[in-house]
Order: C-alpha cells, then sequence, then structure tokens
C-alpha cells in the first residue's frame, strides 16, 4: 500500500490569540497553477483592491454569502501572493466554530471568490493565466483550490507596524 503525502509550507499556528480571532495567511500564490487549471499573475488583484478595498471583500464561510463570519482589515499584494488578515466575529455561531476548529489543525484553509476581468488559456497546457482579477470575497474553506492556500490562528501584538507597499488597511 503507497500513501500520497502533499508537502506544505509550514504555518506558524499562534493559539494564544484565541480570544481575539484573529486569522491571517495567503488567499493566493503567484504563478502556481490551481486544481483548476488557473495561475493567477502577480498585480493582479492591484485595481480590485484599489477600488474594493479590504471593506469591500467579504470574508466568508466555504463562499456561501448567507454566512459571513468576521472581516478581513487587511489586504495586500506582496511578493509571494495574496495576503490577508482578518478577525473572525466570535459572537456569530459559525466564527467560533471556525477559530475551534482553526485552534485544533481541522481547518486552514483559504479560497478566493472572483470574476477573472482579464485572462488567457495556453492551448497546448490548457492553464488559465489570470491577469485581472474582480475579487469578491476571501473564504475559509475545507478544501482550497490552490492547496497552498492556507491561514493561522494570528496574535496582534506580532502584527508588523509597517504594512506591505500596497496594503488596503480597514480600522477594527
Amino acid at each position: 500500500m503507497s500513501f500520497a503525502r502533499t508537502l506544505r509550507p509550514p504555518v506558524r499556528r499562534a493559539v494564544e490569540a484565541d480570544a481575539e480571532g484573529w486569522i491571517e495567511g495567503y488567499a493566493c500564490l503567484f504563478d502556481r497553477v490551481d486544481l483548476g487549471r488557473d495561475s493567477i499573475a502577480p498585480g493582479a488583484f492591484a485595481r480590485s483592491l484599489e477600488t474594493r478595498g479590504a471593506a469591500g471583500v467579504r470574508l466568508l464561510y466555504q463562499h456561501d454569502p448567507a454566512e459571513p463570519i468576521g472581516v478581513w482589515t487587511d489586504i495586500a499584494e506582496d511578493e509571494h501572493g495574496l495576503f490577508v488578515r482578518g478577525r473572525l466575529a466570535l459572537d456569530v455561531r459559525r466564527g467560533r466554530e471556525v477559530m475551534n476548529l482553526a485552534r485544533v489543525g481541522a481547518l486552514d484553509g483559504l479560497s478566493i471568490g472572483f470574476k477573472a476581468a482579464a485572462a488567457r488559456t495556453d492551448p497546448r497546457s490548457r492553464v488559465r493565466r489570470i491577469a485581472r482579477i474582480d475579487l469578491w470575497e476571501v473564504s475559509v474553506v475545507t478544501f482550497p483550490m490552490q492547496p497552498q492556500a492556507r491561514f493561522a490562528l494570528a496574535m496582534p501584538a506580532a502584527f508588523p507596524a509597517s504594512r506591505p507597499a500596497g496594503a488596503v488597511r480597514l480600522q477594527p
């Protein structure tokens, strides 16, 4: 019998901040082909973040628009991908469930809901290269389309004083 092993970058788990419900991670990593054969180019989110801002991007559970579970406070592109930081709404049942599942390591996926505003499919590889995205939401999910898109519980005291260039900041 053989077992497949998936290697993922290490995810920092900081359970000390559980009471506050902060999460952070990468909702998308650039230039990686996801399970749907999409690859997102660096800079693809810039226009959407400029017009919509963090306040216009919803934090949902499993892409369900009827299940908002918090707010994104920081969304920024950096050299790796789309970094997000947000706060779970712990007065909402599903927000508490997500925090508890994240605490024990049962839930750590992120996935984006978007419309491709500019894309081209390579006829040979059949990979769709997305150059511009209209970002609607970032969801906490069980199975992310991009397996490397993960989040962890975060400690507010460890947040950097400066943010990546182009970061969109929403006051909590």
